[in-house]
């Protein structure tokens, strides 16, 4: 897997990546101290409005991005979110009252809304073969397990020699390297934005045109979501992962301290278990997707969320027994293996449906609706949680994970499994060639 780290390219955008991901993580543990310091008992309230400012920050800002992306360097917006993040970071210690933290909060996500979504547009262009870009897609999905267990435990490590608000100086520093690194890569041509589609060409054959309007440009991905059967699916494949991810995220800390009745350190135990379930399959599926197609591993991994569901359902329902910790530990790992299942073919899925002038619009609309399902899940786990148990709240997410994986499977139809749609090139030349998964070009033009 480490062998796509001889990219130049690769590797410094891949360490902006990382260091930007333990820059955040510095400042998530630093945000919830600092919301202490400010609120006090309220200081949970506060995070969870916090929380919520960042999903409508991902939802709202990021299909702006793909409609300004085509007509700005990428490197600027790459360099230019980091900044803005820096400097969001170097002044949140300064903040004295809850609403300054909101507006903070809000442009820093804004900022991560711009990053991500471009970040996630250069890589497969960068990495044109498959089996390397899917290395890549594995590496990252590592990179976000490994930050969710290295920040906290490096944040802890800092505050026993220093105080909170020098962990925002962490943060800027981090997003400073991960500047400079980005600056230090060479960045391929962006594709030409490809002329309408003449009349009567098949609607996914449409291309967006430069003289549309902002909002025209702004929705376009999203429209190319919409009009894609596997892509359609792939936004309820979000929505079945949201539906696993809030119960863990939102409830592991009721699990363990109020119905298990363990310490404070378990919870962390218990996101590992999740976490570590994650790194397991996304180490695991790179040599897995050379033989098997994206539809079964993300179907499959969609379904069995529904399974994870139900053990979920018989720990929570159960009354006693020491058997239940145990249990916790191995539902919460399969819980991250199901959604790594799903989220770490998604950026081949992408390529392999749109045309690479739609790359950026479309992983900006991807990310906007994925998040838009986070926005949901989040706050309906935590309100049927505290209002009627955390069984109601495991029946109610599971009900909605298992709808939308179902219906996810009725939307991907089996006979496009591994169809690609405008990127690669022609299957006649790719079979001359021997190879299942043909590189999307020769190499890409590379531009400083």
């Amino acid at each position: 897997m480490l062998s796509v780290l001889h990219d130049r390219t690769y590797r410094h955008l891949f360490a902006a990546q990382v260091i930007a991901l333990v820059g955040t993580g510095l400042a998530t543990v630093a945000l919830g101290l600092l919301a202490y310091d400010l609120a006090g008992a309220r200081s949970g309230s506060v995070l969870g409005t916090a929380l919520a400012i960042k999903m409508v920050a991902y939802v709202a800002i990021a299909p702006v991005v793909g409609a300004v992306a085509p007509r700005i360097p990428r490197r600027a917006l790459l360099v230019g979110s980091d900044l803005v993040r820096a400097a969001v970071a170097l002044a949140l210690p300064l903040v004295g009252q809850v609403w300054q933290v909101y507006v903070l909060v809000f442009a820093l996500q804004a900022a991560s809304a711009v990053f991500t979504p471009t970040f996630q547009a250069v890589v497969p262009e960068v990495l044109p073969e498959e089996r390397e870009y899917t290395r890549a897609l594995s590496l990252s999905r590592l990179a976000y397990d490994l930050e969710s267990l290295f920040s906290p435990a490096l944040a802890a490590a800092l505050l026993a020699f220093t105080s909170y608000d020098r962990l925002f100086l962490g943060t800027v520093g981090g997003f400073l390297a991960s500047a400079a690194l980005v600056v230090s890569a060479v960045l391929p041509r962006p594709a030409p934005a490809p002329a309408p589609a003449p009349v009567g060409e098949p609607a996914a054959a449409a291309r967006p045109s430069r003289a549309r309007g902002v909002y025209a440009r702004a929705t376009e991905g999203g429209r190319v979501l919409l009009r894609v059967p596997r892509l359609r699916a792939l936004l309820l494949l979000n929505l079945a992962v949201a539906a696993a991810g809030a119960l863990v995220t939102v409830n592991t800390v009721v699990y363990v301290r109020d119905h298990l009745g363990r310490s404070t350190g378990d919870v962390a135990f218990a996101l590992g278990a999740y976490g570590a379930g994650s790194m397991l399959v996304a180490l695991l599926l790179p040599r897995v997707l050379e033989t098997v197609a994206d539809r079964t591993v993300m179907l499959r991994g969609a379904l069995s969320l529904t399974v994870v569901f139900a053990a979920a359902g018989a720990v929570t329902a159960a009354s006693g027994g020491g058997w239940r910790w145990p249990a916790l530990l191995v539902a919460w790992a399969a819980f991250g293996a199901g959604t790594s299942m799903v989220l770490t073919p998604t950026g081949r899925l992408v390529r392999r449906s749109v045309r690479p002038a739609e790359l950026t619009p479309v992983f900006a609309a991807q990310f906007s609706l994925s998040h838009a399902a986070w926005l949901v899940t989040y706050p309906l786990a935590g309100w049927v949680g505290a209002r009627a148990g955390l069984l109601a709240a495991v029946v109610a997410l599971g009900l909605i994970g298992l709808a939308a994986a179902v219906a996810a499977v009725l939307l991907w139809p089996a006979r496009d499994a591994d169809r690609t749609t405008g990127l690669l090139p022609d299957p006649a030349a790719t079979a001359t060639r021997g190879i299942r998964h043909a590189p999307l070009t020769s190499g890409p033009a590379r531009t400083r």
